[in-house]
């Protein structure tokens, strides 16, 4: 027998010993964006900015990145009996969610600009959500459907005059309790029915006159009602005139509850942490907002804010996954440097860094837009009409793929669960879907070309801001007129793009350092550019665009 060759010793711990790993990135500043602060201030929020930083410190610390991870480990659960089998139709909610959405209450990110005189309300609110949402992006669905329905519900003065104080305030109060007994409410919506989906017209759900002024009973089945946990709901139904919209309580002023059966919560592709549910109303009481059969007309301005937020909460995943992936490549090594050295890997997080940085710019235009037209400046009313559309469509589109380039930045690491980025990764596809998907918005900016052609003026006008500043920009709005004449159906994707490259480019050129709006305008426009996210070309001062966006 051959002898027994002695193996080395070891210590039991070395093959445990972590080289070459990026540290936590909790605590960092979910606020240090030029392009944030600076939008900030350009669009008359200047007032804000201490208040946005340091909420965009509390977002990026450990504990409120812990919060957002709990709050998706820890889904919602729908209860629809108590013991004793009295229908309840309850959705119970992990602590975590509840101190993110009583943060985003408290900081004013629901309903609270309509209730402030002061100029740039609406900017400093988008410019919270950009921030906070560094954080979990399922809470924001009913603190964006409490901000859209304010306005909707002003049709029927009555009802606004009880609800809005509640609904505008800054008081996170849950459970289901008589509205008017509590200190905040929180408002949903319930529009799409199975059969139709966006074609709400196909809607079934019935509402029958009670006899008593304003109030009916409705009978039918939402498909896709998010956050049923909140107070009140704004819902589309067949009255007698047609096509209407209800206001409907879960609590009735008498304290009982109102019908409300939750079928199911959804089991979705992302989005995790907010219920999504199908309510069946059965003799639900409801009160009329607006007209009978102006249902679509009352509540397209709730649809028009929730866009605006979709085109927010697409921004923030840009650059929350944008600072994920810088911070990993600055601290991972490959091939005997660090990752963020080397000239590929640079290629990609500047290309990216360009994206964010005109979705942001843009987010926070619209939201000038929006502000500028509450307080009836008619000229930001039409191009907020048309160029919300146009960015709900494009920057929600970038999303998903914007998303899973980061996510490769760190390679297998981003693959598993505890990186965060599956979760952000996951939530992309649902923004360019939510309120309208591609297909809706892109026919929609159509319909407004057709219809209200000041709307057309209007982006045109913004376009001509930056006319003589870049010369790709010139000739891309010069053919973009062109295209807009003969544009249909079928090529209303590839116009409402170009609109909306057209559009950022502009801001870039305008507001953005050289280095930015160059590359941007050589790539989007000029198609100096590849199919991926990383194929900038060598002119590119990719030094200039990451010391902006990722600074050390």
């Amino acid at each position: 027998m051959g002898s027994m060759v002695p193996m080395p010793e070891q210590s039991p711990s070395a093959t445990h010993d972590v080289t070459n790993q990026p540290p936590p990135l909790a605590p960092y500043d979910a606020s240090a964006d030029p392009a944030l602060l600076e939008g900030l201030r350009r669009e008359g929020a200047g007032w804000a900015e201490d208040g946005i930083r340091r909420l965009g410190l509390r977002a990026g610390g450990a504990e409120a990145q812990e919060w957002g991870e709990l709050a998706n480990r820890h889904e919602p659960e729908l209860r629809t009996h108590d013991r004793y089998g009295n229908r309840v139709d309850e959705v119970e909610f992990h602590p975590s969610w509840h101190h993110l959405i009583r943060t985003a209450v408290a900081e004013g990110l629901a309903g609270t600009p309509w209730a402030e005189d002061r100029v740039g309300a609406h900017v400093a609110r988008t410019a919270g959500g950009l921030v906070w949402g560094h954080t979990e992006a399922g809470h924001g669905c009913p603190t964006s459907m409490t901000y859209a329905a304010v306005p909707a519900l002003r049709a029927q003065p009555d009802l606004a005059k009880v609800y809005e104080p509640l609904l505008t305030g800054r008081e996170y109060d849950p459970g289901l309790r008589v509205p008017t007994e509590k200190r905040g409410l929180l408002a949903g919506m319930g529009m799409t029915e199975k059969q139709g989906g966006s074609d709400v017209r196909t809607n079934t759900t019935m509402a029958t006159p009670t006899g008593e002024p304003g109030v009916y009973t409705l009978r039918g089945h939402k498909w896709f009602t998010s956050a049923p946990m909140c107070d009140v709901f704004l819902v589309l139904a067949q009255a007698p005139g047609g096509l209407s919209c209800f206001l409907v309580p879960r609590v009735l002023p008498d304290g009982s509850r109102n019908t409300f059966r939750i079928q199911r919560l959804k089991d979705k592709l992302g989005n995790r942490s907010n219920a999504s549910s199908e309510p069946e109303f059965d003799r639900t009481v409801a009160w009329l907002v607006g007209p009978e059969g102006r249902g679509v007309k009352t509540i397209i301005e709730m649809v028009n804010c929730t866009r605006l937020d979709c085109v927010m909460s697409s921004a923030t995943l840009m650059r929350k996954t944008l600072v994920e992936a810088g911070h990993h490549a600055r601290h991972r090594s490959a091939f005997g440097a660090r990752l963020f050295d080397q000239p590929l890997m640079r290629n990609v997080l500047a290309d990216l860094a360009l994206e964010s940085e005109a979705a942001t710019t843009l987010t926070l235009r619209l939201a000038g837009a929006a502000d500028r037209a509450v307080r009836g400046d008619e000229g930001e009313r039409a191009f907020r009409r048309i160029a919300t559309a146009v960015g709900k469509y494009w920057v929600t589109k970038r999303g998903p793929a914007f998303t899973a380039e980061a996510l490769e930045c760190l390679g297998g690491n981003g693959y598993v669960e505890d990186s965060g980025m599956p979760r952000h990764y996951r939530e992309a596809p649902l923004l360019s879907i939510w309120e309208g998907s591609g297909n809706v918005n892109a026919l929609d900016v159509l319909r407004a070309l057709a219809r209200e052609p000041e709307s057309a003026e209007s982006l045109f006008g913004e376009l001509a801001l930056a006319r003589g500043a870049d010369a790709r920009l010139d000739a891309t709005a010069a053919s973009l007129k062109r295209e807009l004449a003969g544009a249909d159906e079928l090529s209303a994707r590839r116009v409402v793009e170009r609109m909306a490259l057209a559009l950022q480019a502009s801001l870039l050129v305008r507001h953005a350092p050289p280095a930015v709006a160059d590359a941007f305008c050589a790539t989007r426009l000029g198609g100096d550019w590849g199919h991926a996210f990383g194929t900038l070309p060598a002119g590119a001062d990719l030094d200039a665009v990451l010391a902006r966006s990722l600074p050390a």
